[in-house]
């Protein structure tokens, strides 16, 4: 047993005994109504605390919702953290989020979401941008043994090992996943094994033991930065408490929970403090009687706060994050234009963005020495690196999520994913950590997610999906759907600018085959619709392929006048260059290769209802796909795309 002086023993006394305190007072609120909800981490705190004493305090924590003592030792002031709790305004999410679902960057603490396991994937970018930039420091990623059971938990653990990533994955064994035992959560005999197989080491710890828990932290730290490399780190501790409050523990033995209770930690680390004759029992109560003070003023300014300020438009600006050079910029004069076939616009695009920002990454399955399966980042290697053009493993969730924490250290990134209908898999990490961060924490995510999509090349249902309409419903997403080698050139360095997650389709049938005119230098593309042209018969408002099926269908039927509205960006949408659009003919067809049903045509339908119903000389048409899967054989697939039936609808829609 290592000897510490009284001094340094009396400060973590205090340091394991202000979050019991803390807790204790909020289960009193809890019942009296003050707070809505409340998750014990009542003799647990060993873990916490030990584990963030071992830690310097620029490393990174990402605690789940039982690691009160994560915060408390980290110092975060006592009255800000309680109105989080009471979703008051001067909380750290403003009532837009609660308890410890929060990021403190100051603190270098990230919070999690209610799904528990992304946030081991945004541990995975906190250590790779660190390592990018030659720092010397740790991440320790903080998770229960029900969360062990999810994809990402493992996906996190791969790409750990494979990248060397100084990732400290701490679970916290604590008996139940709300009402499940463990039992029935895994088959082996420790968590702990299970790092084996990932090739890194694993270790299990009394986890109510201060001691242990702060000597094995600070020991694996310094081998973790000897020689950088994950390691998963079992605590075995116990929840005597319900998963919540309102769970109540009904389901647990009760000899089981008061053999827990005798392992108190507090309990155990003041035995520890009476070996010294000058500790007596009065001064420990004396200590607590201090925080408990603390505690009671802390409140008292945190219940005066007031509640958070209730604006549709403030809550609708904390969507996205807001430029930091507002005006785009778009070519100039003297750019000196040649011609690119779509594919090649796109990799001088990404090329020019990454001589001009030395931090970006691109990230995806084979970009590196292969150039990506569409040859879209082709000979990158070469001019920057392999630090910088990385290969994944196929782990779309992990990936995904290591941007979230690329992005919180203002690291840009770029992830090709191999095809569209693959971001299925990641889909967690893009709709509710990816899309809600910066609503949740107010930081920039400069992400974009390069989406290779659409039918009409024979790749059956599960490489040809034109999957918009998935990430168009969820907010904090943009989406961009270039139709031309211009516009994706342009669209892709806006999108690489903006300090938002950006969905960004590329049509593989346009790849090899649309070509245009493109200017040489680096330029972007504004965050509009694009008119191509004006007519008097019928307005078409389409994207992607939808806008070479139209022009196709206006090169046959000369006789028509034709109004054609190339959207661009689906979100955030160009309403206004839809109302004029609509007013110019009157008769609207909404035209896009996704299925007809649940896809996005139905909601510019109803925008165009709502907001041009007096413009209109008949009903909105909508021309889509079949509402199937995208069939392999070639006239299956033809019949299935909206072009099959582009004719008969717009016949339909000039003799309304």
């Amino acid at each position: 047993m290592k000897k510490y002086l009284l001094h340094q023993l009396l400060s973590w006394y205090r340091a394991l005994l202000t979050p019991r305190v803390i807790e204790e007072r909020m289960l009193l609120l809890l019942k009296q109504g003050g707070i809505s909800k409340w998750f014990s981490g009542i003799g647990q705190e060993a873990i916490a605390v030990g584990a963030t004493s071992a830690l310097a305090e620029d490393e990174y924590i990402l605690p789940l919702h039982r690691n009160l003592g994560v915060f408390t030792t980290r110092g975060l002031p006592l009255d800000r953290l309680f109105s989080q709790f009471m979703g008051k305004e001067r909380g750290y999410t403003s009532g837009r989020d609660r308890s410890f679902h929060f990021t403190s960057l100051e603190d270098h603490i990230v919070g999690m979401i209610s799904h528990l396991g992304p946030h081991f994937c945004t541990a995975l970018g906190l250590a790779l941008a660190a390592k990018q930039r030659g720092q010397k420091k740790v991440v320790l990623a903080i998770g229960g043994d029900g969360m062990t059971s999810q994809g990402d938990f493992h996906e996190a653990l791969n790409v750990a090992s494979v990248w060397k990533l100084p990732v400290l994955f701490l679970i916290e064994n604590n008996g139940y996943a709300l009402s499940t035992p463990t039992s029935e959560q895994y088959a082996c005999t420790h968590l702990s094994e299970r790092s084996a197989a990932y090739g890194m080491p694993g270790e299990r710890i009394d986890g109510n033991d201060f001691f242990a828990v702060f000597e094995v932290v600070s020991r694996l730290k310094k081998e973790m930065l000897r020689d950088p490399h994950p390691v998963l780190l079992e605590c075995q501790t116990f929840r005597v408490r319900g998963h919540e409050e309102a769970s109540g523990v009904k389901y647990v033995p009760p000899a089981l929970i008061e053999e827990w209770q005798e392992r108190d930690p507090l309990l155990r680390f003041e035995e520890r403090l009476r070996q010294f004759p000058s500790v007596r029992d009065e001064d420990l109560r004396e200590i607590r009687q201090e925080i408990a003070g603390e505690v009671e003023r802390a409140l008292e300014r945190a219940l005066s706060d007031s509640p958070p300020q209730v604006s549709q438009h403030r809550e609708e600006q904390g969507v996205f994050a807001a430029r930091r050079h507002p005006a785009v910029k778009p070519p100039s004069p003297k750019n000196e234009e040649k011609e690119l076939r779509y594919v090649d616009a796109i990799r001088e695009g990404l090329f020019q963005c990454m001589e001009e920002d030395p931090e970006l990454l691109l990230m995806g399955q084979d970009v590196a020495e292969y150039g990506g399966v569409f040859k879209t980042s082709e000979n990158f290697v070469e001019r920057f690196g392999r630090e910088r053009i990385r290969n994944t493993p196929l782990c779309e969730s992990a990936i995904i999520g290591s941007t979230v924490g690329l992005a919180l250290e203002k690291v840009p990134s770029v992830v090709e994913l191999q095809f569209a209908d693959f971001a299925s898999t990641g889909f967690t990490q893009i709709v509710n950590n990816l899309a809600k961060m910066h609503y949740r924490t107010g930081e920039p995510m400069p992400v974009v997610l390069r989406m290779p999509c659409g039918a009409g090349v024979g790749a059956g249902p599960f490489h040809s999906q034109t999957n918009e309409s998935w990430f168009l419903h969820a907010p904090g997403l943009k989406v961009a759907y270039p139709s031309s080698a211009a516009d994706a050139k342009g669209m892709l360095v806006t999108s690489i600018r903006d300090p938002n997650p950006v969905m960004f389709f590329e049509h593989k049938l346009l790849y090899r085959r649309a070509r245009a005119a493109v200017p040489s230098e680096i330029y972007e593309t504004p965050p509009t619709a694009k008119l191509l042209s004006e007519g008097e018969d019928l307005t078409c408002i389409t994207y992607g392929l939808g806008v070479h099926w139209m022009q196709e269908f206006a090169e046959r039927h000369p006789e028509l006048s034709i109004t054609i509205l190339d959207l661009r960006w689906l979100a955030p949408l160009d309403l206004p260059a839809i109302q004029n659009a609509v007013a110019s003919t009157g008769r609207v067809l909404v035209c896009h290769e996704a299925s007809t049903f649940g896809g996005f045509g139905g909601e510019l339908s109803a925008l165009i209802g709502e907001h041009c119903f007096s413009d209109l000389d008949a009903p909105v048409r909508r021309c889509g796909s079949l509402t199937t899967p995208v069939p392999f054989q070639r006239e299956l697939e033809q019949a299935y795309l909206a072009s099959a039936r582009l004719e008969q609808t717009i016949e339909e829609l000039l003799s309304y």
